[in-house]
């Protein structure tokens, strides 16, 4: 696609990387077929193509509008146009550059503000996980957008205090610890169970995209610095062989952590060796089948779904890892229609965008259903959160399901 930026944006890393982007592009549509919000609003301006050239205007002088945005804020994020498309065009990063230049530029009304701003620094806050306890206290009470976050998680059980050779960082993240407790024990016991010992840093939070996704690119880059502090000692030791991500979401942007801190001459280097150890769970186990399957005392005869999260299959291009280990362990994943397509959830996106996101989880639902699913597995946390609030089926990480396979009988 022939591009020439104007003078402002032309000789900035943004504006180099954008160009770089367009070029690529060769406007063939294929990945309107594949965009859930093209497909539920038949609107060019709703999938990747309208976007692309929104933004393509913009770096080329065109003043945007409030509409622009708004056609912007409605993009999950979900990647599922690069998985489709031929050319490889890397428009989630088109888009974060776009967002942040039409954000400089049109402002957002007060009430959305404080609503993007209250996300921001809520989620990733201390306070979180006691607001969240308040939240389910009062729940009744709590905004329609709000009431189907506050889902009551399980007990997480003990966590594993044997020590071994092999150790890992498992990143502890903002959410995940207070909304799903279980999701890092289970994972911690099932590393436990093959000899692996499961490290979380003091001092690691949030892995950036909460910050990211929300407009706050400068918050997001001091998140990943952080977090670099917090885990560089233990791999500057040789202590660990691998970050192992258990939130689809947090793997895609720590394995991003390279490009994102690339001109950042005190973290380029350690930045590009995390996102170099940075893998996701079914990565790190892949090739421990033998040991896990030691490790398995009963194969639960129930029909199990799978909902693959846009961030493994997309974002992470990890599409059918799951299915095949759980299959060589016993187990048979069953796949809904349309499974490519969001469940609606893509992190904020949900409480940003409820009626899209509604409209997405119900289509979902719908295809997970007619399955006749006693559970739903997943892999990251919103998606599990989402869908558990319209599911009479459990929802819950693939983990948290092998975790109990691996219990001792009571």
């Amino acid at each position: 696609m022939e591009t020439r930026l104007s003078p402002e944006f032309a000789d900035t890393p943004d504006g180099r990387q954008a160009e770089s982007i367009l070029r690529a592009c060769v406007h063939c549509g294929f990945c309107t077929a594949t965009c859930p919000t093209y497909q539920l609003l038949g609107d060019e301006l709703d999938g990747p193509r309208g976007r692309i050239y929104q933004i393509k205007q913009v770096l080329e002088g065109a003043t945007p509008t409030r509409s622009t945005q708004l056609h912007l804020d409605r993009c999950l994020t979900c990647r599922s146009c690069e998985t489709t498309c031929p050319s490889g065009v890397s428009y989630a990063q088109l888009l974060d550059i776009g967002r942040r230049v039409v954000d400089e530029r049109v402002p957002r009304p007060a009430a959305e503000r404080v609503k993007r701003a209250l996300l921001r620094e809520g989620v990733t806050s201390p306070l979180f996980g006691p607001a969240l306890r308040a939240g389910r206290a009062l729940r009744g009470l709590a905004p329609a957008s709000l009431r189907d976050k506050l889902g009551e998680p399980r007990a997480a059980g003990a966590w594993p205090t044997r020590e071994h050779a092999r150790k890992v960082i498992l990143p502890h993240g903002c959410a995940q610890p207070a909304m799903a407790p279980n999701i890092d024990a289970a994972t911690a016991r099932v590393l436990d169970a093959i000899g692996v010992q499961a490290l979380v840093a003091a001092g690691s939070g949030c892995c950036g995209a909460i910050r990211q996704h929300g407009g706050d690119h400068g918050g997001a880059l001091r998140d990943m610095r952080r977090n670099i502090d917090a885990w560089w000692p233990l791999v500057q030791r040789g202590t660990v062989e691998a970050i192992v991500v258990n939130a689809s979401g947090c793997g895609v942007t720590i394995k991003d952590y390279g490009r994102e801190l690339a001109s950042d001459a005190a973290y380029a280097d350690k930045a590009r060796r995390i996102a170099e150890l940075a893998r996701d769970p079914v990565e790190f186990l892949g090739d421990q089948v033998d040991a896990l399957a030691q490790q398995l005392r009963a194969r639960p005869a129930e029909r199990l779904a799978w909902h693959p999260p846009c961030t493994l299959q997309h974002g992470q291009q990890l599409g059918g890892r799951v299915e095949a280990l759980m299959r060589a362990l016993g187990f048979e994943l069953a796949l809904p229609e349309q499974s490519h397509l969001c469940c609606g959830s893509a992190g904020t996106y949900s409480v940003l965008q409820p009626e899209l996101s509604h409209r997405l989880r119900d289509n979902k639902l719908d295809n997970l259903q007619r399955l006749q699913p006693q559970r739903v597995l997943s892999a990251n946390i919103g998606c599990i959160q989402h869908l558990q609030a319209g599911s009479a089926a459990p929802v819950q990480h693939w983990l948290e399901f092998l975790d109990e396979a691996m219990a001792p009988a009571a």
